[in-house]
């Protein structure tokens, strides 16, 4: 299997160059830098890579304005935002604007190695973010608490989705049919009154349901 090009996106140059360093020891390659937003656009019109690895916080084109205007343009390419707890608050907008996941700054090494595969595989990371900010922001009037309560088997389904685990990946977890999981997702998504996962997974954590 060829190795996974990545585009790195930070304003520090240390940091870049502490994450090429790190990621080019696990075999992944960096296919280019950029030290803001509006550079990472420009060099993604012409340099294809399989993971946009990008920080948040940048001066000028942040890392989720990059990446809104990246969906504009219909580039899909997968993007791993990095963050802190601090930034946690912006979870749910770096979701609408369809980020792939989101990585803590400290995370260890092999944790950056598997998020980036993960995403570029196209998993959905969402589970190392804090969650109190996000119920802070995000809260939800009382006719949108679920329709009924949870069995402790679905909050454990439940979790795995934060945690960006495919149907197939859950059913391993937990020793069950695929087609079971496929069951409780749909009895989670109908219970929380959404569509989608990452919408059901983030109105969990904001009713404290995770």
């Amino acid at each position: 299997m060829s190795a996974l090009r990545i585009a790195l996106a930070d304003d520090q140059a240390l940091v870049r160059a502490g994450l090429r360093a790190l990621l080019e020891r696990q075999g992944v390659e960096i296919a280019f830098e950029a030290d803001d937003g509006q550079a990472l656009l420009d060099r993604l019109q012409d340099t294809p890579v399989d993971v946009v690895l990008s920080d948040i916080r940048m001066p000028g084109v942040d890392g989720i304005a990059a990446l809104e205007r990246l969906r504009e343009r219909g580039d899909r390419t997968p993007v791993l935002l990095l963050t802190t707890f601090d930034d946690s608050e912006l979870l749910l907008r770096a979701t609408e604007a369809g980020a792939q996941g989101f990585l803590l700054k400290d995370a260890a090494p092999e944790d950056l190695h598997e998020a980036i595969v993960r995403v570029a595989g196209g998993d959905t990371l969402l589970q190392p973010v804090s969650t109190e900010p996000v119920r802070a922001r995000y809260r939800y009037h009382a006719d949108d608490a679920p329709r009924a309560l949870f069995s402790e088997r679905e909050v454990s389904v439940l979790r795995l989705m934060a945690g960006g685990y495919s149907n197939k990946e859950i059913a391993r977890a937990m020793f069950l049919a695929e087609g079971t999981v496929k069951n409780y997702v749909s009895v989670i998504l109908e219970k929380l009154d959404t569509r989608d996962r990452t919408r059901a997974v983030l109105k969990a954590i904001t009713l404290r349901v995770i």
